[in-house]
């Protein structure tokens, strides 16, 4: 395996994601969202975006690990960590926050873990990299960086600290 680094400044990715998302959620006139990282990377690009929004509501994790639909093929991560919901996400309207969206397959295993513990009103998802070639038909809302790359690269998110993008090769 072949591994480059992508030389980007994250953290004004980061900065740019915080004023789209704070923009977004003024017009859908959202006061007090829930946000929910994914382990690990998506956990940590969640820890800066909300400490830059300054969300009332404390940080949710969430692990998918048991809501992967490939585990049969490739067995369970072995470090699995428990999730965390600080409060019900029952009409709660959720920032789901993941560092790389690429078939979409963790973004519908986030949600079927959420809906696990209620019914939000609205999920927004927000991604540092967006790098194409959806299986499912997921979107999302906020998107730090568009990476157009061949399926026989990885990204992976780097850290915590520092974040760094990492590209690599699969032979």
């Amino acid at each position: 395996m072949q591994t480059d680094l992508v030389s980007i400044d994250i953290n004004a990715i980061v900065d740019a994601m915080a004023d789209d998302l704070a923009s977004q959620m003024k017009q859908k006139g959202v006061d007090k969202p829930l946000m929910i990282g994914v382990h690990t990377g998506g956990l940590w690009i969640a820890e800066k975006l909300h400490q830059k929004l300054a969300l009332s509501k404390p940080l949710g994790e969430i692990d998918i690990s048991f809501y992967r639909d490939d585990f049969t093929r490739i067995g369970l991560n072995p470090k699995v960590k428990p999730s965390r919901m600080p409060c019900d996400v029952e009409g709660e309207h959720i920032i789901l926050v993941d560092d790389v969206l690429f078939t979409g397959r963790t973004v519908r295993a986030a949600l079927n873990e959420i809906f696990d513990y209620g019914r939000p009103d609205s999920v927004t998802l927000v991604v540092l990299v967006d790098r194409g070639a959806r299986e499912l038909p997921l979107h999302a809302d906020i998107v730090g960086l568009k990476l157009d790359l061949s399926p026989k690269k990885q990204v992976k998110l780097t850290g915590p600290v520092p974040l760094a993008l990492e590209t690599n090769r699969i032979d």
